[in-house]
């Protein structure tokens, strides 16, 4: 499909690297570690984006002359704040 002049690319994650954020081992509720490769990509996949996103909103939020610290403590509230719709008891 061709590409409109302007039109920004988007290019999938590599996911060969981990993610800045990305810890060494994700753990299961009950502390094992995750073994599913599937499920360690996706998830670095997925933590590549957020930290496009957050550094993009962010270097917005600066030229904007936005408090960085207030924008920083800003997305720190907003994570705190996700529910997780799966939660038992």
């Amino acid at each position: 499909m061709p590409v409109c002049a302007g039109a920004k690319v988007e290019q999938m994650p590599d996911t060969k690297q981990p993610a800045k954020a990305e810890p060494q081992k994700w753990l299961q509720p009950d502390g094992d570690p995750i073994s599913c490769e599937e499920s360690i990509l996706v998830l670095r996949e997925n933590l590549i984006e957020i930290e496009d996103i957050c550094q993009e909103a962010l270097e917005d939020a600066v030229l904007m002359d936005v408090s960085e610290k207030q924008f920083r403590e800003v997305l720190h509230d907003m994570v705190e704040k996700l529910a997780n719709p799966y939660k038992k008891g």
